[in-house]
């Protein structure tokens, strides 16, 4: 985080409304002397609650990104995330579902790409996958979500694909920090995602409605045999996950 910048953009946003630094630390609930050390960038005892809560009251928004060895951490990101979607197309291709990857869309005027669009000719389900790497924005990814599925008829039409009904799966991977999350908000997750990890495998095997599920896969394992993480996760040995998510988070796998 680029702390000079991070506090001349509160100044500029600040002086843009015409308030003071006492006006700004009332709307927060701290003292001016804070809006002033966040404003000259010495933001080293400000905990990032306080400065999300900062820019919410400008109407802006914070946004923190770790950088690690330029664009390395991307690619390690998008390793995990490749790894996944691999997985995924396996478990599908192996219960007889068709996958493509990628899936680009623009109806209408709207725009985007499925991580993975599966069809089931035989059962005639359209299958809309997203998968996470760790743990996602749940709301946007809802959002998300149902957006491409309320699209998914055309383009299985598109593809010339039946489509009697649509399923919507989030696909996780599986760590200890994904489980505490999701059990964190568990909730929100059940009622977007009621499906569990047994319901969602035995629905891949013979899909016969609609489904909306969540399913926790573990990270590849490369041909060293260490595990692939994202660098943000403990991934704990797959069994040990397993049987300590089952008492605590509805939707982790069995």
């Amino acid at each position: 985080m680029d702390s000079v910048r991070l506090g001349h953009a509160i100044r500029a946003l600040r002086l843009r409304r015409r308030w003071r630094q006492v006006d700004l630390g009332a709307r927060v609930g701290v003292s001016h002397t804070t809006i002033s050390r966040i404003e000259n960038g010495r933001i080293g005892p400000v905990t990032l609650g306080l400065l999300a809560r900062t820019a919410e009251a400008l109407d802006a928004s914070l946004d923190v990104r770790v950088r690690w060895q330029g664009e390395a951490l991307d690619r390690l990101l998008d390793q995990a995330h490749a790894g996944l979607v691999d997985q995924v197309v396996v478990l599908l291709s192996r219960n007889g579902w068709t996958t493509e990857v990628e899936a680009t869309f623009a109806v209408r005027g709207e725009r985007g790409s499925h991580d993975v669009l599966a069809n089931h000719a035989g059962a005639g389900i359209v299958l809309v996958v997203e998968v996470k790497s760790v743990v996602p924005d749940i709301q946007a990814t809802i959002a998300g979500i149902d957006r491409k599925a309320r699209l998914a008829p055309e383009l299985a039409r598109e593809r010339g694909c039946p489509c009697r009904a649509v399923g919507r799966l989030l696909v996780i991977g599986a760590s200890s920090t994904s489980y505490r999350r999701v059990n964190a908000m568990n909730a929100t997750f059940r009622s977007a995602f009621p499906a569990g990890d047994r319901e969602v495998r035995r629905w891949l095997q013979t899909p016969d409605r609609p489904m909306s599920g969540l399913l926790f896969l573990p990270f590849a394992q490369p041909a060293h045999g260490r595990a692939t993480t994202t660098g943000m996760q403990r991934v704990r040995r797959a069994q040990r996950a397993v049987d300590r998510s089952q008492t605590h988070v509805r939707h982790a796998p069995s």
